[in-house]
Formats: structure tokens, C-alpha cells, sequence
């Protein structure tokens, strides 16, 4: 068995020129969120996963941000190889890597728990799906048939031991190109396995093939919407923390954790929708490890319970109820931050404050409270 933390590659340096797209495939969207943002979201909530690292071309950093946040990059190469190669590089002391492209969003956790699993017995393996339509040789006119028993369509992410396919790109002839790792493995000696793949791991790469999956997609997915709520009180000598931001105030919140009543209303509306449970479930106050912890992690939990079911968040629409701060001057830094830690896009925020009218708690200024509704898409 493999030492050392497991990582993910997604490789998306390519411009996707046949996909009819103004953007490079990877960034455009589907299904409610860009390409790459699926795949990531997937391989970053699996728990068998400690790091996701994308490799992107030169000058689409920006696109990334956008698109995904603030994650984890490098710039890859001319070729695909190339561009793995600069992912390899990047993952230190890795003890398994899962080399996935972009152009295959829809990544099932059951994959890529049967391909760290085929990883204890093996150096190398690929999920696979068998070739259903008839295969024939052909020119002018249909030649003979090929025998499809033992042929098979081969998808990503594939995984491998970490220093057998770091071996086998040192290996590689830089002159020729290879159409996957595995065969790289395969060239230097070591076995690649087969696990079962999924049908939703198709290669999205024409522009039909971005109607085709739309609409393979959403009649599977039903809407629906969860609210959230939480009160902190407000006391001297206190930070205060707010949808992910510092705000200068002369009081800030007091509770187990950083206090933050927006992120824990968005965190409680997120499990709701997929019926989780609440905030304290997953992070009781009696533990002391959540002691000052910092809320966007809570929210980023939440987040990846969603996309682990296949969830998609389509929008979060936050209420702050308080007399002091004005929200007004960070309600666009608090949009960044929360879509950041959501990876969606700002326009899919909503931040809205208001006032008590003096009464009650947040009236008399003893304390803020925090109203959310998350509206997501999940499988029927």
C-alpha cells in the first residue's frame, strides 16, 4: 500500500477549440456552474482525497478565480503530457494521484472509491465501461466486424501509485504523445487494472455534446430550498466576523467558534436541503477542537454534503438583522467571500441587511442575528 497523502490533477490547460464555445471548454457552464468547477467540487468532497491541484494554461487564471475560487494551480504545458507532467512536479510527496480531465465533470464517488480501493493491489487502474454499439473495420464500404468482447472505453480519472507513474513519464519518448497515462504505465512494465466506470463520465467536448448532457441532467434534478437561522451575542473585546469577513466594529460576536451568524445561517440552510441535520451536529460546541475555529470551513462542509449527492447549489440569499455595523460597505467583499467558499458565483449571492426598529435584542444592540435560504438541485 501507497504512503503519503492522496491527490487529485484535474487537467484543464486546453482551449477546447471544438467545443463552439467563446471560452475555453472547462470554464463554460453547464448544468448551473462551469465544467471545472463540477469536477472539482466532486474530487475535493470525497473524503479519500487530501488535495486537489488543477493544472490550467497560461493566462487563465483569472477564468479559474472566476469560476472556481481561490484553489490550488499550476500552469501546464503544450500538450497534455506536458501539462500532467507540471501537475506531477507540484504534489510533493504524494502517495496516490487521481489524474482527471476537466471534460469529464460529473465524477461519481463510487468511482473513485473503486479506484483508491483497486490502488492497495496495484499500481496503477481506470474505470472503464464496455462497448455496446458494433465495431467494424471500414473504407469505401463496411468491412469486417471487430469483436467487442474485450474491448473497452476507457474514462478518468485514472489512479495511480505516485512514484510508478512519476517513473513512467520520466520514461516517456518526449518526441511521441500519449493518448492516456495508463498506457505510460503499461510501457514501462506495470499493470493497470479495470474498475467499473459510469456512464456520467462522458467526455463533453462538441457543442452537441453540451445539449446532450443538459438534458441528460436536469430532469434527474429537483429544486429545493432550506432556511437557516442563528443569533450571537455582541460583546466587548470580541472580533467580529461576517460572511466570511472582519468588520471593524467596537464589539464583535461571542460563541464557540469565530461566531459568525451569517456563515452559520447559510451552513444550516445547506444541510437542510439535503436533510443533514444542523450546524451542531457536524460540529457539536461541546468539542473542543471547533474552539475559534473559523465558520467558512462549517460552510464548506456543508457544501461539499450537497455535492457528494449530486447536489448543485444554485443560490443563497442572506438577511443580516441588526442596528450597528452598516452592512452596505462590506456587502461586496461578504458576496466574494461566501461565493468563494461555496464555489459559485457572486451574482448566485444575495446579502441584504435591516434593523429591528429598536426592538427586541438586536434592537437594544445585544446581539445579531442572521437569516438564510439556500436554494439547491439534487437528484430525484
Amino acid at each position: 500500500m501507497q504512503t503519503g497523502p492522496t491527490i487529485a490533477l484535474i487537467v484543464a490547460a486546453g482551449t477546447g477549440v471544438r467545443s463552439g464555445s467563446s471560452l475555453p471548454k472547462q470554464f463554460a457552464p453547464i448544468a448551473g456552474r462551469a465544467m471545472i468547477a463540477h469536477a472539482h467540487a466532486a474530487l475535493a468532497g470525497h473524503p479519500g482525497i487530501d488535495r486537489v491541484l488543477v493544472v490550467i494554461g497560461a493566462g487563465q487564471e483569472a477564468l479559474l478565480r472566476a469560476t472556481v475560487g481561490e484553489v490550488e494551480f499550476v500552469i501546464g504545458g503544450a500538450t497534455r503530457r506536458e501539462s500532467v507532467a507540471a501537475g506531477l512536479a507540484a504534489i510533493g510527496d504524494a502517495g496516490r494521484v487521481l489524474i482527471h480531465d476537466a471534460a469529464r465533470p460529473f465524477l461519481p464517488g463510487a468511482v473513485i472509491e473503486r479506484l483508491l480501493a483497486a490502488l492497495d493491489n496495484a499500481p496503477g487502474a481506470v474505470p472503464v465501461l464496455p462497448v455496446a454499439d458494433t465495431l467494424a473495420m471500414g473504407g469505401a464500404a463496411l468491412g469486417d466486424v471487430v469483436p467487442r468482447d474485450r474491448l473497452f472505453r476507457v474514462q478518468t480519472p485514472q489512479a495511480f501509485a505516485a512514484g510508478a507513474i512519476r517513473d513512467a513519464h520520466a520514461s516517456w519518448d518526449a518526441t511521441a504523445e500519449a493518448t492516456d497515462d495508463a498506457q505510460m504505465l503499461r510501457a514501462i512494465g506495470l499493470d493497470v487494472v479495470m474498475v467499473e466506470g459510469d456512464s456520467m463520465l462522458e467526455k463533453i467536448t462538441f457543442p452537441a455534446d453540451f445539449a446532450a448532457t443538459e438534458a441528460r441532467m436536469l430532469p434527474t434534478l429537483v429544486s429545493r430550498s432550506a432556511t437557516g437561522y442563528d443569533v450571537h451575542r455582541l460583546e466587548a473585546g470580541e472580533e467580529l466576523w461576517l460572511g466570511g469577513v472582519l468588520i471593524p466594529h467596537d464589539r464583535g460576536l461571542s460563541g464557540h467558534s469565530d461566531a459568525d451568524v451569517a456563515l452559520h445561517a447559510i451552513t444550516d440552510a445547506l444541510l437542510g436541503t439535503i436533510g443533514a441535520g444542523d450546524i451542531g451536529t457536524h460540529f457539536p460546541p461541546s468539542d473542543p477542537q471547533w474552539r475559534g475555529a473559523e465558520s467558512g470551513q462549517f460552510l464548506r462542509h456543508a457544501a461539499s454534503l450537497v455535492r457528494a449527492e449530486g447536489g448543485i447549489i444554485d443560490f443563497v440569499d442572506l438577511t443580516l438583522i441588526c442596528e450597528a455595523p452598516k452592512i452596505g460597505p462590506h456587502r461586496a467583499a461578504m458576496r466574494a467571500r461566501v461565493g468563494a467558499l461555496l464555489e459559485i458565483a457572486e451574482r448566485q449571492v444575495s446579502i441584504k441587511a435591516t434593523t429591528s426598529e429598536r426592538l427586541g435584542f438586536t434592537g437594544r444592540q445585544e446581539g445579531i442575528a442572521a437569516q438564510a435560504i439556500c436554494t439547491v438541485r439534487v437528484p430525484a
